[in-house]
């Protein structure tokens, strides 16, 4: 149930759209069931709002859940009116906008309410990678209704009130709600089911608002946000220090420091958001080795190297900007796996995952070696091997197998004798970005401070890349 201080269904779309442009659709619609009662019952709209309108002058179609009326459960008739909209949005190519506030499955309606629930799934899976998809969730958002938010490309929550959950927390083995509320927003942006976390129905409504206003309508749509204010050779000072945590490297070089940032507290080793160059929407993918506060000051740190739930965060990511033309970026300051006996049960298959993300991805891919660039690790972070289109360096960045100390006790571990140091400084040679650029692999040695610009051209020469994938029906990894 939502609190006492939540908005109505009806308040929510209003807050959501641009003013006087939502129209409902199936109003007249309620349940048809009779058992367990349920003629006595009135349920207005049966208890779901759907219909269209416009956000940032975007068409969209938008369903919004009334728990006033049995909760928001979804029934047969319930998810009819959500599917209709979905196969709407479809015909149409425009996104669709789910506001959650459910208590699940409409228990009086049984078989009915299973099917509905399938028929949901059906037309959510259908529309995958052809219209974006986000799911806002207020209040209770359980059982079934967890995974048709989790089919969404984009999925916020309410800080204080939103609770995503498969399992109720008092139901999980071993585990108590005042012990562990794994329902709550708190406990979910730690885990990879939502991509934003925000205080205040409101707040987070204009931040879905914020959302649709850099996205495609479709996937035959180009996503540009509003015309460009910032100077296009804007230098930025600051970049080189803000390497360790690509987030505000990243807003630095955006259009007016534009960055939006998803998964923020889930794998935060891998940063992954979207951000603007020359109006452009970027999706941009980037390794963190530490996190700064507001005064700079260092709060987390991250040893580099990449891991299980970072591949598979960045995966997903990559996919999502592919489907929908999305040019992708990357930042890579990487220098190896994660090594734990736990990390090791996953991380090929996890690294695997990334790699092949990139490999398949079309859309206009540049990279930016900000540091380190050690062994396959750095191979998958979109290098030139696996099809960057454009590959960049800053002049301190390190381009090898491994570090070069560790390399020259490696060869000639059964060697005496030998100067390791003089060893390792002629693997460094090897392993610095003039080495790599001679060879090809790196197009372009830039400094830090015109990241932007370089970055921002690139990608405007890019923009008409046209590539036909190999006819098969889908990859396995």
């Amino acid at each position: 149930m939502s609190n006492t201080n939540a908005l109505s269904a009806k308040d929510r779309i209003a807050t959501l759209v641009d003013e006087n442009s939502f129209v409902e659709i199936g109003a007249n619609i309620t349940k048809r069931s009779t058992d367990f009662n349920m003629q006595e019952k009135s349920v207005p709209a049966d208890g779901v709002i759907t219909g269209y309108g416009l956000v940032q002058n975007t068409p969209v179609y938008i369903y919004s859940q009334d728990a006033s009326a049995l909760n928001g459960t979804i029934g047969e008739m319930h998810a009819k009116k959500i599917a209709h909209v979905y196969e709407l949005a479809v015909k149409t190519g425009v996104p669709v906008i789910g506001l959650i506030d459910c208590a699940g499955m409409r228990l009086q309606e049984s078989t009915d309410a299973l099917a509905g629930f399938g028929r949901i799934y059906k037309v959510k899976a259908k529309a995958s990678g052809v219209v974006p998809q986000i799911s806002a969730i207020f209040g209770n958002c359980g059982g079934g209704v967890a995974v048709l938010a989790a089919m969404s490309d984009f999925t916020f929550i309410e800080e204080k009130s939103g609770k995503l959950f498969v399992n109720s927390p008092n139901t999980l083995e071993g585990n108590y709600t005042d012990k562990l509320d794994t329902a709550s927003a708190a406990f979910q942006k730690t885990a990879s089911n939502v991509d934003f976390v925000t205080e205040g129905e409101v707040e987070l409504l204009n931040n879905v608002r914020e959302l649709v206003s850099i996205l495609p309508e479709n996937n035959n749509d180009t996503a540009f946000s509003d015309e460009c204010m910032d100077d296009l050779n804007r230098i930025v000072p600051d970049f080189a220090a803000e390497i360790p945590d690509p987030a505000l490297a990243l807003e630095d070089i955006s259009d007016n420091n534009f960055f939006l940032e998803l998964k923020a507290g889930y794998a935060k080793e891998m940063v992954t958001g979207f951000i603007c160059l020359d109006g452009m929407t970027i999706g941009a993918v980037a390794n963190r080795t530490a996190v700064f506060d507001e005064n700079g000051k260092e709060t987390e740190k991250f040893d580099g190297r990449l891991t299980t739930a970072g591949c598979e965060k960045a995966a997903s990511f990559i996919k999502k900007c592919d489907a929908f033309n999305i040019p992708v970026l990357t930042l890579t300051n990487v220098e190896g796996y994660a090594a734990t006996v736990e990390e090791e049960k996953t991380i090929a298959s996890a690294a695997a995952k990334l790699t092949s993300a990139f490999v398949e991805a079309d859309v206009a891919k540049v990279n930016l070696i900000v540091g380190k660039a050690y062994g396959s690790a750095y191979i998958s972070m979109n290098s030139k091997h696996i099809g960057a289109d454009m590959v960049f360096a800053l002049p301190n960045a390190e381009i090898g197998m491994m570090d070069a100390e560790i390399a020259a006790k490696i060869m000639y571990a059964e060697e005496d004798g030998v100067d390791l140091a003089g060893k390792a400084s002629e693997f460094a040679a090897q392993s610095n970005t003039e080495a790599a650029a001679a060879r090809g692999y790196v197009d372009s040695v830039i400094e830090p401070e015109s990241a932007r610009k370089q970055l921002l051209y690139a990608f405007e020469m890019l923009y008409s890349k046209s590539e036909y994938p190999i006819g098969k029906k889908h990859g396995t990894i």
